[in-house]
Parts: C-alpha cells; sequence; structure tokens
C-alpha cells in the first residue's frame, strides 16, 4: 500500500453546461473537489455559489417517510424510467400523512405498553398484598406508604421500636439488600411514623391507584399488554402494505433526489460570473485518463491538469493503494490503526505495511502460544465473518503468529512438553527457547527488537522528509541523519560497556556521540538554513544555547527511555508463561481439566487484551512519534449517494 499520486484538474467553460458536466463527475465518484476560491484569483471577477440546496428539504421529507415507517430507502440501480416525471410534492406529501398516522398511532401504543409494563414492575413488588388498592388508598384514618427498607433496618425496627404499637411494616417482597412491603400509620400520627421510617432509611415508592389486589391489578396489566401487542402487530402490518405498495416510486423519487442533491452540492464548489464558471479539484492519477475522457465529452468544456500544489495551506486529499493483492488481506486490516492515529498527509508515506509487519510480531511474541494462538485467530475469524469487525481481521494474523512463537517456546494451551515429539522429529534436542531458563536472553532479545524497530522509524522519517523535500530535517534533526548516529553510537558505547558485541571501537562511538551532540544541540541553525525557515536565526545566542541544552538531555533521554520500554516485550514473554504456571499450579498434581480450561479462557481473554493493547503503545509512542505525522484528509469523491441515509 502507498499513497497514490493525484492530480489538480481546473475545469472552466460555459455556465449552461455546469449542470451536465456536474451530474457526469458524480457518476464517474472519481472527482473530490476543493474551493477554486483557494486556486483562482478573486481579481478575475468569478464569485461563489450563495443558493440553498432545493432538493434538501424534500429529500429531508423522503427520509423521515422511510424513518417513520422502518424501512430503508434504496438507490435505483438504473435511473427512473421515462415515464418519471420527477417529484410529485402531492403524492409525497400523501403517503407521508398515511405514513405518519400510522407512525403515530404505533408511538400511542408503545407508550400505553411502556406504562403497564411500568405499573407491572412497580406493583410486582407487592403482590401477595391481598387488599383491595382502592379502598386502602381511601382509608380516612389510616394511611399506608408503599417502598423498601434496607435489611439492617428492618431488624431495628423488629428490636427498638417492637414496643410503638403504631409502627407496622408488611414486608410483601425482598432482593438482596432490602425488603418491600408497605408501612400504616394512624392519620394523625402520620408525621410521627413518616420521620421513624426516614431515620431507618426506608425510601417511598410512588404507586398509581387502581382497583383490586395487586395481583389482580397485575393480570389486568399483562391483559391490556397482550391487547396492545395484537394492535402493534396490525399496525405494523399495515405499515408493511403500505410501503409494499409505495416503495417503488418512493425509491425512484430518493434516487432522482439524492442524484439531484449531489450534483448540486458539487456545483456549489464552483466560482462563476454572468457567462462562464471554474471548478477545481483533485483526481487519482490512476483515474485520470478516463476523467478527462468524460468531461472532455461535455461541449464547451476545457480542462487544464497539473501536480498539487507544494502549499502547506493547501490539504490535498490521500487515497491509498491496494497494493499487491495476495498481501492486501493481511496490510489493509491495520489501516484501522493508522486511522485511529490519524490519516496520513498526501506528502507522508503510507505506513500501514510496517505497521502489520511490526505489530503481528510483537504480538506474537508477547502472546506466544500455539493452541491459544489458533484460538484467537479462531475468535478473530468468527468477529469478521459474523459481526463484520474489524478487529477481527487484524486478530488472525496476530493469532497466527502468536502460534508461530508458542512452536518456539514449546507452549501449547500452557503445556511445555507437548511438542517434544515434533522437535525429537525434526531432529532437534528440544524446544528452541525455554522462556523461564532464559530470562536475560529473553530481555535482551527484547531490546535488541527496540533497538532495531527505533532504527528503522528514525530511516522511515529520514524517507519521509526527504519525499516532503525538508533536506535539512532529515539530515540534523533528532529523528534524521544525525540523530540516528547518535542514537546507534550511543548503543554501542552501552552494548560494549555491558559485554555485548560493539563493532565501533569506544574511542570511535564517542566522538560520533559528542560531534552529533553539538549538531544536535545547534540543529535550528542548518535546518533553517537549508529547508528556508523564516527567523531562523537566534535571537539571543545564551538563551539559544540554554534552551537547546536541555532539549538535547530531552533528546538522550526519550532514545533512552523509548529503547527501556520495550523490555514490555520480554516482561510479557515471561508474564504469560508466568500465569500458565500459576493455573497449572491451581489445578493440582492431578491437572483438574475443569480449572486448566478455565485458565486458559481467563489468560486468552486478559492478556490478549493486554497485549493488543501494549502493542498497539509500542507502535503510537515509542515509533509513530518518530517519524509519522497524520493530520491528513481522506479522499472523498463526489458521488451519486446518499450522505445521510435513513437507517
Amino acid at each position: 500500500m502507498a499513497v497514490e499520486k493525484m492530480k489538480l484538474m481546473k475545469i472552466s467553460g460555459s455556465l449552461e453546461q455546469l449542470s451536465a458536466l456536474c451530474e457526469k463527475i458524480c457518476a464517474l465518484a472519481c472527482f473530490e473537489p476543493d474551493s477554486a476560491s483557494k486556486y483562482i484569483s478573486a481579481s478575475m471577477g468569478f464569485v461563489p455559489f450563495v443558493e440553498e440546496n432545493p432538493y434538501m428539504s424534500t429529500l429531508s421529507q423522503l427520509r423521515e417517510i422511510g424513518r417513520a415507517a422502518g424501512f430503508s430507502l434504496e438507490l435505483c440501480e438504473t435511473a427512473p424510467d421515462a415515464a418519471f416525471s420527477g417529484v410529485d410534492e402531492a403524492y409525497l406529501s400523501s403517503v407521508q400523512k398515511k405514513v405518519s398516522d400510522l407512525y403515530a398511532e404505533k408511538t400511542a401504543l408503545l407508550e400505553q405498553k411502556a406504562v403497564c409494563e411500568a405499573g407491572i414492575e412497580k406493583y410486582a413488588h407487592f403482590q401477595g398484598m391481598e387488599v383491595d388498592l382502592d379502598q386502602l388508598t381511601q382509608c380516612e384514618f389510616v394511611k399506608a406508604r408503599f417502598g423498601h427498607l434496607p435489611k439492617e433496618s428492618y431488624k431495628k425496627l423488629q428490636t427498638v421500636f417492637h414496643d410503638n404499637p403504631y409502627v407496622f411494616f408488611h414486608p410483601c417482597s425482598e432482593d438482596k439488600t432490602d425488603y418491600w412491603g408497605v408501612y400504616f400509620a394512624p392519620a394523625d400520627m402520620v408525621n410521627e411514623i413518616d420521620g421513624i421510617f426516614a431515620f431507618l432509611l426506608f425510601e417511598p415508592f410512588e404507586v398509581p391507584g387502581a382497583a383490586g389486589t395487586v395481583n389482580e391489578v397485575v393480570e389486568e396489566f399483562r391483559h391490556s399488554i397482550d391487547i396492545i401487542t395484537a394492535q402493534l402487530e396490525d399496525c405494523d402490518r399495515e405499515l408493511q402494505t403500505l410501503w409494499e405498495t409505495e416503495k417503488t416510486r418512493c425509491n425512484h423519487i430518493y434516487t432522482y433526489l439524492v442524484r439531484q442533491s449531489a450534483v448540486y452540492a458539487l456545483r456549489n464548489f464552483a466560482l462563476h460570473n454572468d457567462k462562464y464558471f471554474m471548478l477545481v479539484g483533485y483526481v487519482p492519477t490512476a483515474d485520470e485518463k478516463r476523467f478527462c475522457e468524460a468531461v472532455k465529452s461535455v461541449n464547451g468544456i476545457s480542462l487544464e491538469s497539473e501536480k498539487p500544489p507544494e502549499d502547506e495551506k493547501i490539504s490535498v486529499p490521500v487515497k491509498l493503494k491496494s497494493g499487491f493483492r495476495p498481501l492486501r488481506f493481511l496490510v489493509e486490516p491495520y489501516k484501522y490503526y493508522v486511522d485511529m492515529y490519524g490519516t496520513p498527509a498526501y506528502s507522508d508515506i503510507d505506513i500501514t505495511p510496517f505497521v502489520a509487519i511490526t505489530y503481528t510480531i510483537l504480538f506474537g511474541m508477547m502472546f506466544g502460544d500455539l493452541g491459544q494462538g489458533a484460538v484467537l485467530a479462531l475468535v478473530g475469524f468468527l468477529m469478521w465473518k459474523l459481526k463484520k469487525m474489524d478487529l477481527g481481521k487484524i486478530l488472525i494474523p496476530c493469532g497466527i503468529a502468536s502460534m508461530c512463537f508458542g512452536f518456539l517456546f514449546g507452549s501449547v494451551f500452557g503445556y511445555e512438553e507437548m511438542l517434544d515429539p515434533v522437535y525429537h522429529a525434526l531432529g532437534w534436542r528440544g524446544k528452541p527457547m525455554s522462556v523461564m531458563d532464559s530470562i536475560n536472553t529473553v530481555l535482551l532479545i527484547a531490546i535488541a527488537i527496540g533497538v532495531g524497530l527505533m532504527v528503522a522509524a528514525m530511516l522511515l522519517n529520514i524517507y519521509a522528509c526527504l519525499k516532503r523535500k525538508k533536506f535539512g530535517e532529515a539530515l540534523f534533526s533528532q529523528n534524521g541523519l544525525v540523530g540516528l548516529l547518535l542514537y546507534l553510537a550511543g548503543c554501542n558505547l552501552a552494548s560494549g560497556f555491558m559485554g555485548g558485541p560493539a563493532p565501533l571501537s569506544n574511542s570511535a562511538a564517542g566522538v560520533i556521540l559528542a560531534v552529533c551532540a553539538v549538531l544536535l544541540m545547534f540543529k535550528e541553525i542548518p535546518i533553517g538554513m537549508i529547508d528556508k525557515h523564516p527567523n531562523w536565526k537566534p535571537e539571543s545566542i545564551f538563551d539559544f544555547v540554554l534552551q537547546n541544552l536541555f532539549e538535547l538531555l530531552e533528546y538522550i533521554l526519550s532514545y533512552l527511555s523509548n529503547t527501556v520500554s520495550f523490555l514490555r516485550v520480554g516482561a510479557f514473554v515471561l508474564v504469560h508463561a508466568g500465569m500458565m504456571m500459576v493455573v497449572f499450579s491451581l489445578a493440582g498434581e492431578n491437572e483438574n481439566l475443569f480449572v486448566i480450561i478455565l485458565g486458559n479462557i481467563l489468560v486468552i481473554a486478559l492478556e490478549g487484551l493486554l497485549t493488543g493493547i501494549q502493542a498497539l503503545r509500542l507502535e503510537y509512542y515509542e515509533m509513530f512519534s518518530r517519524f509519522y505525522v497524520g493530520g491528513g484528509k481522506a479522499f472523498a469523491p463526489a458521488a451519486l449517494h446518499d450522505t445521510q441515509p435513513n437507517s
């Protein structure tokens, strides 16, 4: 995958041909318009269109009809036939009235059903009371209060207030924490009794008035719900019948309105005078030929094609190439992660293949288990196929990578010896790496991976800067050539100090480190001169040196912290092995199968989530921050489709 080259198209012609041109461009779906005023001098006398889209109100009315009817409007594959005469406002109003009446009836029935369901929920707490509620609420000398009381308070009621004959609570039902019921109080003492129950944390519950016992009221509500449900089914059938009758014509009108609205929206990007118009936009290079042929087929139209301007104020839309087809399935899902961080700018590089490779390897290493990796890949496949989730397509290669590293680590659902016969058949003595017996090796490999990915990130930044023609940044920035040499020299010194490989002598590495540190400290001067930055000259030498000294220290600390951050890769390898050891310890000597299965499920869910997050964190903070700018605008061509579907 890569960023596809764009061509800036400047179209001009007779104002009379603008609508026909816009319709043809929308049908092509490969032209993204931009405001023509950015590219055309105001002195030429062209002005923008200021009219409102005349189709939007009718289109909104039709969307509302579909929404109220509960059905989706669909674009016709072909244009309406010749008998179609446009939009019949009277017809639409008639259909909308029929649908609105049925929708209002359905809404009222749903509200009645909700009231009945709420009534059942309220009265259900007090089922068992064989007292007529209407008579109870009409008592003149005794008042009833419905509500719930904490069980601890009920105990106090039974002990502290058991001598008070006026404190009486009748529990009807209970849950984990409270008793639901009713208390009674003489009318002349109701305030005193209310105060006692308030002290006991009694929460009153408003119960609507009704005639009959609680059970009778609940049964009446259920009977009402059955009647309402039948009426709702009738209403739905009427809506279905109405829509089946009218949907063909409504979809024809919908198709017409969507197309005309799209054409009108494109038209509003143009500038015009009394006779002529000018329209500007971008077309992918791959579509340039067919676009030019279609535009030139309209009489009186002239077309100019040129490279996009190298102006940071103008945002060129970005379209990513699909790339080599066999690899597309593996790479394209990771665009989901890249878009979360930000769409690449037109001058950027497409980093999706880099993310696909590095994220998959990091995830697989941290979650290395042959059996659990297979489960993860299967779960990802089901998420993709059944739920159409983008994340599912990412889990498939990650699960396969986990299986590969699980084979290297010799782990199958935590069993460490299961693959020994396979290794012996291959002529090996045993597993390539025993994680818990090679802790230092695992951590050193993690650091080595971190160094390699940091170097790769800086090389990508150098390439991206050269592509943007930022030669000063490519050479002298902290993520450019100077920063790369400083980082490698520092790694050389650190590796030699710890007894590891050191291709350069300490003196040579020290010289490179010192020279690069000085260059990095004063980088703004050569970068400003080469890339022609305004005001690159420092106003105060002392302030300049002091500020850049602290920035140099920050760069060095960031190199160190970003590299050490990759220790988490090794740490998660060890954590995974450690968690499975805990699972088998809990399973006991008899290896309780239920415990092992449950433990594997917990490890897959918990560690799979944590590993995914940590691998993504390494991508974003340790690598993306060094070479990826983002802030681009995805290519969105004008097309004959609805940007606000009714469903």
